[in-house]
């Protein structure tokens, strides 16, 4: 269903409401209805060390699970994605695809596959070769950085994009790899299309690199931990850098960035990790510093009881909020009924506010994901009202050079080529000396596919690159990204 069909068809419940508002009840789904599962018990479900080495990697494993619930249309499916399409390699914890079609009865091969395919949670975790697009694959505008990240790091993996925040990536790896990771040049394994960046520094090195500038640079107050994820780095050392960090004098707020409060909430549960985060939470409420943790949650199937528990943990060892910051996701939530149903699952359900949703950004091979500008504002139309007005979400564009705006904040917008501008009202690390850059407008280019056919026909005349220029493009940003972390 198009964004404009399920926007048209919202239709008036019996209090006379496009959205029926019904208090969330939170269900962790039967994981014994996959013949993989069926001996596992609840103390196995559980733990973390389970959850950690029962993740699906690849098809075999996949089969294994699933028995004869998929037909063998959808492994020669996920297969040719692997090979030809992702950007990021195979990795579902058992929590995160416990909550795929999670009450379609097993009927036999073909009405399951045919539930899994629609299922929302799948089309993010597992796509497949038919879920992307034939015509426009990638925008011409696509990037493995497209929000050159990398080209603002102060120090190894920290990048200073904002006046007062700074981003800390400090592993390169996550519990779940989401097929539209924004990060997808240097998180997580190769695959066959994408050659993943390594970072150059040893660990302790980065750390400490990343410590001396957050010291050396006042104006920072802000430092958002992340990577990857912060819940793959052993509990002792995360707890280190975050007593070192809560030591700088001109640090006030600090955010940890986590998939795994929703996808492997086990983790978050461990004895060791609820004693860390109060004693860190502590630390904080002496010194006046915010402690948050954000997560990403993008259809209402994920919020579970096991993620309210999570979420309850954190808050009780004292962290100040759990926020969420979903992606808008075509064939996801890309509706009005399903951004709604998720943020009421994760405000009533599970004490998370609802937080951000961005819009996809423009790396390769995510068009069929990718939303309009236009459809992005119609959203954030749609959602306003139902919600207290600190738990309605932003809906934001993250634009290139430029960073986060709303969607609606715009400078100038051509909606017959897709091309969206916008204005900055601060200079990135790399424009110190441009005079220019709070003066000039920034571009953003919606899917080709969803213009009207006049843009359509103007982007196949000058937007085509053959497959040999596309692979040339590829390779030389890959060489210049290589060339920039060996100079670290």
């Amino acid at each position: 269903m198009s964004i404009e069909t399920s926007i048209a068809s919202l239709v008036e419940d019996a209090t006379g409401q496009p959205y029926p508002y019904r208090r969330p009840e939170l269900v962790e789904p039967d994981w014994t209805r996959f013949p993989g599962w069926r001996d596992v018990t609840a103390a196995d479900w559980t733990s973390v060390q389970w959850q950690r080495s029962h993740c699906v990697k690849n098809v075999r494993q996949l089969r294994e699970l699933m028995g004869d619930l998929l037909d063998e249309r959808f492994y020669a499916d996920l297969e040719r994605d692997q090979a030809e399409r992702a950007t990021m390699s195979m990795l579902v914890p058992p929590q995160m695809l416990n909550t795929m079609v999670p009450f379609a009865e097993p009927a036999g091969p073909g009405s399951f596959t045919e539930a899994f395919y629609a299922d929302p949670v799948r089309h993010y975790m597992l796509p497949v070769f038919s879920d992307r697009r034939t015509d426009w694959a990638s925008h011409p505008h696509a990037t493995r950085d497209s929000l050159h990240e990398h080209d603002m790091w102060a120090t190894e993996g920290l990048t200073h994009r904002y006046p007062t925040k700074v981003l800390a990536e400090l592993l390169p790896t996550c519990p779940q790899y989401c097929g539209h990771c924004t990060r997808m040049d240097l998180v997580g394994n190769s695959t066959p299309v994408i050659e993943k960046l390594k970072f150059a520094g040893k660990p302790n090195d980065r750390i400490g690199d990343m410590l001396d500038y957050l010291r050396r640079t006042p104006s920072v107050r802000d430092v958002v931990v992340s990577g990857g994820d912060v819940a793959n780095m052993p509990w002792p050392r995360l707890e280190a850098f975050l007593t070192s960090v809560l030591e700088i004098e001109n640090v006030r707020d600090i955010r940890l960035a986590t998939k795994a409060l929703v996808g492997l909430p086990q983790h978050w549960l461990q004895p060791e990790v609820v004693e860390g985060m109060s004693r860190v939470a502590g630390v904080a409420r002496s010194r006046g510093v915010s402690l948050a943790i954000h997560t990403h949650a993008n259809h209402a199937q994920s919020i579970t009881p096991l993620v309210a528990e999570a979420s309850r943990a954190m808050l009780d060892a004292g962290v100040r909020d759990v926020r969420n910051q979903g992606v808008l996701l075509n064939g996801v939530n890309a509706d009005p009924h399903a951004l709604l149903d998720l943020c009421f699952a994760l405000l009533d359900g599970a004490q998370v506010m609802p937080y951000y949703f961005y819009m996809c950004d423009m790396i390769p091979f995510s068009e069929h994901w990718r939303v309009s500008v236009a459809d992005a504002q119609r959203l954030q139309h749609h959602i306003m009202g139902y919600l207290p007005g600190f738990a309605t979400p932003r809906i934001v564009c993250d634009v290139p050079f430029v960073g986060k705006r709303w969607v609606h904040q715009l400078a100038d917008y051509d909606t017959e080529r897709g091309i969206s501008y916008w204005t900055k009202n601060y200079r990135t690390s790399i424009e110190a000396d441009d005079a220019q850059a709070l003066e000039r407008t920034y571009e953003y280019y919606d899917p080709i596919h969803t213009l009207p056919e006049a843009g359509q026909r103007w982007w196949a005349e000058h937007g085509r690159l053959d497959e040999s220029a596309l692979k040339a493009a590829e390779v030389a940003e890959a060489s210049r990204r290589t060339a920039a972390l060996q100079a670290w």
